[in-house]
């Protein structure tokens, strides 16, 4: 059996779609599902359902599946460790949210671009969890880190780390409020105060009152900027109250200049996952940074 066609075969069934499959194999569409007709003429079986949206594997298309990646997975890795022995570099296309990307996965892994003989060159993209996966699963990049779960059998996710998220203002707010009254009377106090946040929908400030009060915010943004960093800096300066993440606003808190509003007893957390495509783990440069990651992620709070 030709193992170009197995190797479309798995790609389909991982992508659940020929164009998407073709995309990262490099073929037309029309290839791809000429190749898959041969297969299925071959073994005299159909091994996808077609659909208005993709396709779905028949029960002897996942029995294939199953037989089959693991062993193309093995010679895709003998295939890069070789390559890996001479002295060309590989590049390694990461993509992320980009104050996490920044602040915590950059530091790590520019560790492994030296010249050990085992460095690999770092190309980075920063986006949203949407567009780090859509552009992962296109093939455009090999690692992501995303705050979403991605669903079905093209992409694999490991959880990371957790991140704790803070409500936090200058510390000129915190006098409004007095000794425990937020924490009696809850999110009343917070209404019409101003606000900093990364987007009009105001996904931090919802999200942490949906978990710490159970409720929904009556405030509107005042301050509207799509990059953390920069909402810390308007918060610092008093331009509003901002929920942000720990690991991103210790230092401002260290020095006294934000304070965090509140200490509920169960702080709202946000999962990051690392996302590749399921089978490149098999590729080293890919496979050790994914290590790398969960190793410095063990030593994050």
């Amino acid at each position: 059996m030709d193992l170009a066609l197995l190797r479309t075969f798995v790609t389909v069934h991982r992508a659940g779609s020929f164009t998407r499959a073709a995309a990262l194999l490099g073929l037309s569409q029309p290839a791809v599902t000429s190749q898959i007709r041969t297969l299925e003429r071959q073994l005299g079986r159909p091994l996808f359902l077609r659909q208005a949206r993709g396709v779905t594997p028949t029960t002897i298309g996942d029995e294939l599946a199953h037989k089959a990646a693991p062993h193309l997975d093995a010679l895709v890795e003998i295939t890069e460790t070789g390559l890996d022995e001479d002295s060309s570099v590989r590049t390694l296309h990461l993509a992320g949210p980009p104050e996490f990307t920044a602040e915590r996965a950059l530091p790590a892994l520019t560790e492994l671009t030296g010249d050990d003989g085992q460095g690999f060159a770092l190309r980075v993209s920063f986006g949203n969890a949407e567009e780090t996966l859509e552009g992962l699963s296109a093939g455009h990049h090999d690692l992501a880190i995303s705050t979403a779960r991605p669903r079905g059998s093209l992409l694999t996710a490991t959880a990371l780390c957790d991140e704790e998220h803070i409500l936090v203002a200058a510390p000129r707010w915190a006098c409004h409020f007095g000794p425990g009254k937020l924490r009696r009377k809850g999110a009343s106090v917070l209404e019409n105060l101003p606000v900093v946040e990364v987007h009009e929908s105001l996904p931090f400030i919802s999200r942490y009152w949906a978990s710490v009060f159970d409720s929904r915010p009556a405030a509107s943004g005042t301050v509207i900027v799509p990059d953390l960093r920069a909402v810390l800096t308007c918060a610092a300066a008093g331009a509003g109250l901002a929920v942000l993440p720990r690991y991103l606003c210790a230092p401002a808190l260290e020095r006294g200049e934000v304070v965090a509003l509140l200490d509920p007893a169960v702080p709202p957390l946000r999962t990051y996952f690392l996302v590749v495509r399921t089978g490149t783990l098999a590729m080293p440069h890919i496979a050790r940074a994914h290590e790398w990651l969960q190793r410095a992620a063990a030593d994050w709070s």
